[in-house]
């Protein structure tokens, strides 16, 4: 349920309307737009029936929210969320933000020549899996902490923000301690317990959608990380399973525009992992940006051919500088900027 507040609603009178529905068990979140303050309520919304909250001085009208995602809704939030990620970076605004990098970190000064490399051709997060879900468990797995080391390292010494993901609610504050953004992977997006630690954090969080999810499902994980008072979620789009066999997943370019309907979270989309195959990415990437997502995640890697995975759908570091100048073309002609 949402709570519209009068546009001259004190401070006094939105705490005593929080107050009210905090001692009916409710949670509240307030979000002051440009026009608007609105508070989201979340729980038991019968209580109301006995107090409704339309009597309270400051209450303009109150409006329930009939999809199951409250928080991360457009009726709860009108206005496009704005994650800032570091002092000059931030996600949801004009900029399309690009995260590049290695899919594992597999030594420092491998990932130190591709952070260098990124940041020359425009790139603002390094992207790199110091724990990684293979599908075999015979498959490296990633270094750990100490990859977590190289690559806040690397952030430093480049002046790049960071993200990688993070597979076990046991190790959020460990991951969170080194990184910017904490990474939830496909397979691990309903990983409830991890989504519930996430949220606990005040750490930006990117939520890649599961590879056979429906966009309910996806934003349904997403309320669990907002449900738990962490705001700062953005959503990635890596691709579904379909019966299509020609690439590795299928790019489902209609999400972006979808969730850009339903939510107001950032969409990032991750055309290596949709693809499969390095000469697809460019035509995934561009795509995704006219249709309007906030940000792109692709793998690079200064020899592919010996990385220790997803070496096919890294891109060199000339073709992803290829790529940069290419999109730039693309953001200009949707208003965005690169």
């Amino acid at each position: 349920m949402i709570v519209v507040l009068k546009a001259d609603a004190t401070e006094e009178q939105i705490r005593q309307i929080q107050d009210k529905a905090e001692s009916l068990g409710l949670k509240t979140h307030i979000s002051r737009g440009q026009s608007k303050t609105v508070m989201g309520l979340i729980g038991p919304e019968d209580a109301l029936r006995v107090v409704p909250l339309e009597v309270f001085p400051g209450v303009e009208r109150v409006i329930p929210v009939l999809p199951p995602y409250k928080l991360v809704s457009r009726e709860f939030q009108p206005e496009d969320t704005v994650i800032r990620i570091t002092d000059d970076l931030a996600i949801g605004g004009k900029a399309v933000v690009v995260m590049a990098g290695p899919c594992s970190i597999e030594s420092k000064e491998g990932l130190m020549t591709i952070a260098r490399q990124v940041k020359e051709s425009g790139a603002t997060i390094l992207r790199g899996g110091a724990f990684k879900p293979r599908t075999s468990p015979y498959d490296f797995q990633g270094l750990g902490e100490e990859g977590l080391r190289y690559l806040a390292e690397a952030g430093r010494t480049y002046g790049l923000a960071t993200v990688t993901e993070v597979m076990d609610p046991r190790d959020v504050a460990l991951v969170a301690g080194y990184v910017d953004i904490l990474q939830i992977g496909a397979r691990n997006m309903q990983n409830f317990s991890l989504l519930r630690e996430v949220g606990k954090t005040r750490k930006p969080v990117m939520l890649k959608r599961g590879m056979s999810a429906t966009i309910k499902e996806w934003l349904m994980s997403a309320e669990y990380i907002l449900s738990n008072g962490n705001f700062q979620v953005m959503l990635c789009e890596r691709g579904i399973r379909t019966y299509e066999t020609a690439t590795r997943n299928t790019l489902d370019i209609n999400a972006v525009a979808v969730i850009k309907k339903l939510s107001h979270l950032p969409v990032i989309v991750d055309p290596s992992h949709a693809t499969g195959y390095w000469d697809l990415v460019e035509a995934a990437a561009r795509a995704g940006v006219a249709a309007g997502c906030d940000g792109l995640m692709v793998e690079v890697h200064d020899r592919p051919e010996e990385a220790m995975s997803d070496g096919p759908q890294s891109l060199k570091p000339a073709n992803f500088a290829r790529l940069m100048r290419s999109l730039s073309a693309i953001a200009s002609a949707v208003s965005r900027a690169l």
